[in-house]
């Protein structure tokens, strides 16, 4: 792999690659899955990293609840570059996007790897904090009576 990667947003191209990613993810049940459809209505809350021939190496989305709540998700990587720095790389740059745009707000997510979000500022947080989440996809999910997910947020700051 060429060492640039180029974080941007996603454009109509790279949705069935999106798509192929998350899916991944789905059939390990770490992600629920998208059809290609609902990530194409949903494309600008869709950032991907690519490399200088713009293959797609990991992507990541930012749903606003409004409220300044919003949330991490659909954060992958290619298998082959987990560990990377990518997945760091690309909620950095939501941070940053969204001290600039908004000052305060809340960004949370929902994980199986806390430590990730930890070493990024985050903080683990109840999951009862965000019924807009449970309402919006939990109760879609198929691990919802059983969720082994766990809550972090982290809480942006005018200065």
């Amino acid at each position: 792999m060429n060492n640039d990667i180029i974080l941007r947003p996603a454009e109509m191209p790279d949705v069935r690659n999106i798509h192929l990613l998350l899916h991944d993810y789905a059939i390990q049940g770490v992600l629920l899955d998208r059809s290609e459809e609902d990530i194409a209505f949903y494309l600008k809350n869709f950032t991907v990293a690519v490399d200088s021939s713009n293959t797609l190496l990991g992507c990541m989305a930012v749903r606003d609840f409004g409220g300044e709540l919003l949330e991490v998700r659909s954060l992958a990587i290619r298998s082959d570059l987990r560990k990377s720095g990518i997945g760091r790389k690309l909620v950095a740059k939501a941070i940053a996007r969204l001290d600039e745009e908004l000052g305060n707000y809340r960004l949370f997510a929902l994980t199986l790897q806390p430590g990730f979000f930890e070493r990024l500022g985050f903080e683990v947080v109840e999951k009862e904090l965000f019924p807009e989440k449970i309402w919006a996809d939990c109760s879609h999910c198929p691990k919802r009576e059983c969720c082994d997910e766990i809550a972090v947020i982290y809480c942006g700051k005018k200065l």
